[in-house]
């Protein structure tokens, strides 16, 4: 028996009803089954009783690795729906197996190492600009889901081979940089950085201060670079691409506020961005993912 607010589900007569709560009293002799587990029965052949004991007669019986539809668990009895009828068998023969939860796309991921909280970007081939964000965290040795949003990607979706100015996504996994935003921190753990209106992010390929963050003026230091004051980074982090800054292999590449495509960037609602800044944490050594489905097999 299962409550739903004010109502309790109950099996009748074989067949699923519900009664008010109000005028139910739990006796406190019988535990309920737990709704995730499975009961089987492990003798080659188990009498069924019309009662929870011996010296009940017996009303049928059940075979091994028969499955049973358990109602709640009296003394060393369960009580059972038998044909339509309300039977018991001996728990010293059925055994109980918790039933496996749903595998996660991550249980599969080989090169996670010591990371404990996953972004993972997905999209459906290689050219559109329509993602899927999903984040997950290990908690107790296991991988629990915690979001799913719709995303963005750039312009032309991912790239096969990264390079500045393609309005393509970098797929890979990469470290999660510096938060940042043009207000205060909204309440993340990672590093924030506050935007200013002097604040570029360098793109210019031939400058030595190729991918990094700086402040104007350039003063001859750089050619072109990006602003940061902009409403798509009211809120966001850098993903880690490019460390190395290899001239033209792409700079500038943040998850940020958006919705409708970046320059090679990755976004979402600013709601579902701070909900992800709040929940990131450095100590679990983070990750983002970002791939076409169909190649989830190399992580």
């Amino acid at each position: 028996m299962s409550k739903s607010g004010g109502w309790y589900k109950i099996n009748y007569n074989g067949r699923t009803g519900y009664v008010s709560s109000d005028y139910v009293q739990s006796s406190g002799t019988t535990t309920p089954p737990a709704e995730s587990i499975t009961y089987i029965v492990t003798a080659s052949k188990l009498n069924v009783r019309s009662g929870a004991g011996t010296n009940y007669a017996s009303i049928g019986s059940v075979t091994k690795g028969q499955k049973l539809s358990v109602v709640s668990k009296s003394g060393s009895w369960y009580k059972i729906n038998y044909n339509g009828r309300t039977g018991y068998v001996s728990s010293d023969y059925v055994q109980a197996s918790a039933t496996a939860s749903p595998k996660l796309v991550v249980d599969s991921f080989k090169t996670l190492g010591n990371a404990q909280q996953v972004i993972l970007v997905t999209a459906d081939n290689y050219d559109t600009k329509s993602a899927k964000i999903q984040t997950f965290e290990k908690v107790d040795g296991k991988w629990k889901q915690v979001l799913t949003a719709n995303g963005v990607l750039g312009q032309k979706g991912f790239a096969l081979s990264k390079k500045e100015g393609d309005m393509e996504s970098p797929t890979g996994k990469y470290t999660i940089g510096t938060a940042f935003g043009r207000y205060a921190n909204p309440g993340t753990k990672l590093p924030y950085r506050k935007i200013t209106s002097n604040d570029v992010w360098v793109d210019d390929s031939k400058s030595s201060l190729y991918n990094t963050w700086q402040q104007k003026p350039a003063n001859g230091r750089w050619a072109s670079a990006e602003n940061m004051d902009i409403p798509a980074y009211d809120y966001g982090f850098v993903i880690n691409y490019n460390e190395s800054r290899t001239p033209g292999k792409g700079s500038a590449i943040f998850f940020h506020v958006g919705t409708n495509y970046t320059a090679g960037c990755t976004a979402t609602s600013k709601e579902q961005v701070v909900s992800i800044l709040k929940w990131l944490n450095p100590e679990k050594n983070p990750v983002i993912i970002q791939s076409p489905v169909s190649e989830l097999d190399k992580y």
